[in-house]
């Protein structure tokens, strides 16, 4: 299904509405235009490797940038920007992805992840999202690549310096120019960024002295 241009807004970074067909939505409101929901349901693959030690690292900050951060699902064209229209995260990306890193973590043989502010943690770990997003880097027509872009920074917790920094970056081709298939493409994208940089901060969190 092709996505067809609704709304341009005028400035740099220009934003065109796109339109895909969404089957099954049910709306308390018959005269409003019905809006479906989605969230990411792909959870990280399993830690790589033997487990670590047990180590504690703390939870900062996950930094997001502005146009993507929100219940909107971003897609980008060339030099344009924009969201399908009528489709909505069921909360902001940002607290979608934080919830997705979270489960990652959660998983047997993975650092423990302290809350904000808790004692003992060996390091720090910063996440800043770079790019989040569907491309459509072959054409209006064809089928988007989701693609999330996510800089890891850990820093020791003894002496603040820095411990290792990592650049992931995924593509997930979705299987059709549909939304639920874009979701889809979203959970794996997510899915996959979450577990590497999981597995990344075990294997550098090892190396650093209690």
């Amino acid at each position: 299904m092709t996505p067809s241009p609704l709304i341009r807004r005028a400035g740099p970074a220009a934003l065109l509405a796109i339109g895909l067909s969404l089957s099954g939505c049910v709306s308390l409101f018959p005269a409003a235009k019905p809006v479906q929901l989605y969230r990411f349901g792909e959870a990280a693959p399993a830690v790589a490797g033997p487990p670590p030690a047990a180590v504690t690292i703390g939870k900062g900050p996950i930094v997001f940038p502005s146009d993507a951060g929100g219940d909107r699902l971003l897609t980008v064209s060339g030099d344009q920007a924009a969201f399908i229209a009528d489709a909505r995260w069921i909360e902001p990306a940002s607290l979608l992805f934080d919830e997705a890193v979270t489960a990652a973590f959660d998983q047997p043989g993975s650092p423990r992840l302290a809350i904000q502010g808790e004692s003992g943690a060996r390091a720090s770990l910063r996440l800043q999202v770079r790019r989040f997003e569907a491309d459509y880097d072959h054409g209006p027509q064809a089928a988007p690549t989701v693609q999330i872009a996510v800089n890891a920074v850990l820093i020791r917790g003894a002496d603040q310096s820095l411990a290792g920094e990592k650049l992931f970056v995924v593509r997930e081709p979705a299987d059709d120019n549909r939304v639920g298939a874009i979701v889809a493409a979203y959970s794996r994208a997510v899915a996959q960024a979450a577990g590497q940089v999981r597995d990344w901060t075990a294997a550098t969190a090892s190396g650093i002295k209690p």
